[in-house]
């Protein structure tokens, strides 16, 4: 991992952040943009070069990932040791629910390949030239239900007719969004790695069987407390009727993705219709 340097000046204290294994430096490096004054550029140049500069590999601990060259159609990063691919989504201001990319069909053509890359999603205050927070999504949770259509441009625009898309971050189970760093807080990488690998559980090559497994899991999430019924879930019946409209058999389906659940160890099966939510 790439230390923050103590004899860069002028960085002042509030944005710097340390855990027992990672020291990393929030600030961005302004020494990268002198001579660029397009914004675009500029942000794309601070945000890719600190991601260079300070992360390291969330999938097998390598203590940096390097760039690719520019203009690369899948990726920006890559893991030497691992070869894992990710690409860096970045925003100033707070991540919100959602975050724009490009094209819907090639985004939705992308997750149900078998090219898809990692996400990293960093905000960023542009006032302060820093990084804010750093979630890393795994590319197992991607899904066609997570990609929001944007209308088509007008006609008289220069692309008319073109469709752009929205990644939902808030539609994405919370065992799918770690951060890396959160509020300016840096977490462990032991904390990071250990629920990426509890993530990978939940890893299905299939499309349409990783849709049904988790949005049964956001269900769960979304009730209170750690025990809840099978009756609890059947209540999110319309719901999950709406999202799969061509299966016609909702209720087992549900019981077989908590099954699934059980099976990888994120739900326990108390017996009697009765179950409780694990650790994570």
């Amino acid at each position: 991992m790439h230390k923050a340097r103590e004899e860069k000046q002028n960085i002042p204290h509030r944005n710097r952040a340390r855990s027992e294994q990672l020291v990393m430096e929030l600030n961005f490096d302004t020494t990268a943009i002198e001579g660029y004054h397009s914004a675009s550029q500029v942000a794309r140049i601070l945000t890719e070069k600190w991601v260079a500069d300070n992360m390291f590999c969330p999938r097998c601990g390598s203590p940096q990932i390097n760039h690719f060259q520019n203009n690369r159609p899948v990726a920006d990063f890559y893991c030497p040791d691992c070869s894992n691919e990710y690409e860096l989504k970045s925003k100033n201001g707070a991540l919100g629910h959602k975050v724009m990319d490009g094209a819907y069909d090639t985004m939705i053509k992308r997750i149900t390949g078998h090219e898809n890359p990692d996400f990293f999603f960093m905000s960023y205050s542009r006032k302060q030239l820093c990084v804010t927070d750093f979630l890393f999504i795994p590319k197992h949770f991607f899904v066609p239900g997570i990609i929001e259509k944007r209308k088509p441009l007008a006609d008289t625009a220069r692309r008319a007719g073109w469709v752009g898309c929205n990644i939902r971050i808030d539609q994405i189970p919370e065992q799918g969004r770690i951060y890396i760093i959160a509020g300016g807080k840096i977490k462990e990488s032991a904390e990071i790695i250990q629920k990426v690998n509890r993530s990978n559980a939940l890893m299905v090559q299939d499309i349409h069987a990783r849709g049904w497994l988790l949005d049964v899991l956001k269900c769960v999430n979304r009730l209170d407390g750690d025990v809840f019924s099978l009756a609890d879930v059947y209540a999110f019946e319309g719901l999950l009727g709406q999202k799969h409209p061509q299966n016609h058999h909702v209720r087992p389906k549900i019981r077989q993705q908590l099954q699934l659940l059980r099976d990888k160890g994120f739900i326990d099966f108390l017996g009697h219709g009765m179950y409780r939510k694990t650790a994570a």
